[in-house]
């Protein structure tokens, strides 16, 4: 018998063994796959955090390198590391010791407040019925449905404290998990950040020994793109974030709008999600003001619109510098699609990729077309 044959024969029965493997237990291996993913959960986290601080770590080395001089150039790098954590760790605390307590207080004033907003949107309810003449909307009385509501919610706590011990018992060992895991990803990425150009060069190396150069030489080019698009979107998301949530605090407290420290803190968090987190954030925040007063929300929502105009056309731009150059269709195609099969991880990271996806198209369109001109 010819043995190529053969071996052709094996392989794809080999194959077809395989596959009927993976259909009758798919649900195992997705098991198995979602631990394998756990395990390595801290090396991702831990990779997350060293690629948010990789490129101010790499302006502080800068620094140091021309500060110290050459007989200092081997302290620049783990200077630089604990510089950017050093940054890091202060900005989260001062964010915390400003905003922290204004929410509490806000919340608080919320809670406290309750049964006036329900009066408020009573009146509210009553003035459209006779208004527009709908008997239906007459029958519904909003103080006892959030009575009702806030009722069960205090039954839903009360049977909940009613098996504290096993709560306590999962709270406790999540918790310990959640800190382990943190600790551990920062471990990594302090390793990460630490020897970022040798682990960079080491597995470029790798790549170009092992596959031939027709492969290996796209694949860095990829990766290179990948990587300056991430920090490109990343660093811009953040800084955009920042700008946006500080103007607001700004200009509501000088509108006297309530709530400034709380809405403020939702418009900053819901920029960080493309395309979406601009209207997530409006009706949260409208939301809030309406049951104070319509009138108040309104004049919110014209003000968070010009604010929005002025930081998107004027401040943006020029603080961040260009955007990833992704037509507003495929923004709003990738969004959709990367929260439906990833919900929020696939909506924050599908624009970075459909960017990279869009320029590797957009270069390889190009490079035919011309083969073909000439």
């Amino acid at each position: 018998m010819n043995t190529g044959l053969f071996r052709k024969m094996l392989l794809l029965i080999t194959y077809a063994v395989a596959l009927v493997v993976v259909i009758v237990k798919i649900d195992v291996i997705l098991d198995w796959g979602a631990g394998v993913l756990l395990a390595f959960r801290p090396i991702f986290i831990g990779f997350a955090i060293a690629f948010i601080l990789n490129r101010p770590c790499n302006f502080f080395a800068r620094l140091y390198t021309r500060g110290l001089g050459k007989q200092g150039e081997r302290f620049a790098r783990p200077l630089a590391v604990v510089t950017a954590y050093v940054m890091l760790f202060a900005v989260v605390g001062v964010l915390l010791s400003l905003v922290v307590p204004e929410l509490t207080r806000s919340i608080q004033r919320f809670v406290g407040n309750m049964n006036t907003y329900a009066s408020n949107l009573q009146q509210v309810l009553d003035y459209i019925t006779q208004r527009f003449s709908l008997e239906n909307l007459a029958q519904l009385n909003l103080s006892s449905k959030i009575n009702e509501i806030l009722g069960n919610a205090l039954k839903q706590v009360l049977n909940a404290l009613t098996g504290t011990v096993p709560h306590l018992i999962s709270a406790t060992s999540t918790l310990v998990s959640a800190v382990v895991t943190t600790v551990i990803s920062f471990v990594f990425s302090v390793y990460m950040l630490s020897g970022g150009p040798k682990l960079t060069a080491q597995c470029r190396r790798l790549v170009v020994a092992y596959l031939p150069e027709s492969i290996s030489t796209p694949l860095l080019d990829v990766v290179r793109l990948t990587a300056d698009t991430f920090t490109k979107y990343v660093s811009g998301q953040l800084i955009e974030a920042c700008i946006l949530g500080s103007l607001c605090f700004v200009g509501m407290v000088a509108l006297r709008f309530d709530y400034a420290p709380l809405i403020s803190v939702i418009i900053g968090v819901s920029a960080l999600i493309p395309v979406a987190g601009a209207y997530i954030g409006a009706v949260l925040a409208a939301l809030l003001l309406a049951m104070i007063s319509p009138v108040k929300a309104f004049w919110f929502l014209v003000f968070l619109a010009v604010l929005q105009q002025l930081e998107g056309n004027l401040i943006y731009p020029r603080v961040v510098g260009t955007s990833l150059g992704l037509p507003g269709i495929w923004v709003l195609a990738a969004v959709t699609v990367g929260s439906s099969l990833m919900g929020f991880v696939g909506l924050v990271v599908s624009v970075p990729i459909t960017a990279v996806v869009y320029t590797i198209l957009k270069q390889d369109l190009r490079r035919r077309l011309c083969e073909k001109e000439a």
